[in-house]
């Protein structure tokens, strides 16, 4: 919707930033209501009114003549404006990025549980995690990491629940197996895991704790990130 606003109604970045998503659709509906009852030069409703006044005799033989050939160069003009702007619109959907089309769940007023996620991978060094509501809304993220700047508490047990269940009878691989692994870390913290026989190895480059989501996240020299629940005990050496 903001990117259509942008491209088709003229609105500029500043004037949707800080429009919370139902003031969003409100701009769209408007402009979508617009589009929907231009009436087009060859619709019915037109060709009544012209038969109409055709029949009164008022016009002389020449006048329409004269006028219905401005009509006929009127409505190729504007046939040819409409289906130009039709696939104007479409172009523009097609090339809308799943960051432009999501909609930040922190502004909605009520806050929908998470009902799915999905791994897009871009290139082979580009991927993002869709996460999924049961609004109908998504947002995209890069890394675990990320989710948390967003997610509350039961966010984080949602995804848990929806990823586990989806790898209880298939194997994960890939940067599915980089978000499983986050997650079990997080909630299934052992002693045998790799990340902690290997924590002497690393070197902590910042600490920070989630306050929506109650999660720590440690950032290490190696680009490992380890999540932790604050009232979890994890086995530090």
């Amino acid at each position: 919707m903001p990117t259509y606003l942008r491209n088709m109604a003229g609105y500029k970045d500043t004037q949707l930033k800080n429009k919370s998503f139902k003031e969003v659709q409100m701009l769209f509906d408007k402009e979508m209501k617009r589009v929907n009852s231009f009436v087009p030069m060859d619709s019915e409703v037109v060709k009544g009114s012209k038969k109409k006044a055709e029949s009164s005799g008022k016009k002389s033989a020449s006048k329409k003549r004269a006028g219905e050939k401005l009509d006929d160069e009127s409505v190729k003009k504007q046939k040819i404006e409409d289906d130009a702007e039709k696939e104007e619109l479409r172009a523009c959907l097609d090339i809308i990025s799943g960051d432009d089309v999501a909609i930040n769940v922190e502004s909605l007023a009520t806050k929908y549980p998470i009902i799915d996620w999905k791994t897009h991978i871009l290139t082979e060094n580009m991927m993002y995690y869709r996460i999924i509501r049961a609004n109908g809304s998504s947002k995209n993220y890069k890394i675990f990491s990320e989710m948390l700047d967003d997610f509350d508490r039961q966010d984080v047990l949602d995804l848990y629940r929806l990823v586990m269940e989806r790898f209880e009878t298939t194997s994960t691989e890939g940067y599915n197996r980089l978000l499983w692994g986050d997650l079990i870390t997080l909630f299934e913290p052992s002693e045998e895991d790799e990340i902690w026989k290997a924590q002497q190895d690393y070197t902590l480059i910042s600490w920070r704790l989630f306050d929506s989501c109650r999660v720590h996240v440690l950032l290490m020299d190696t680009g490992v990130a380890i999540h932790m629940m604050v009232e979890k005990k994890y086995p530090f050496t």
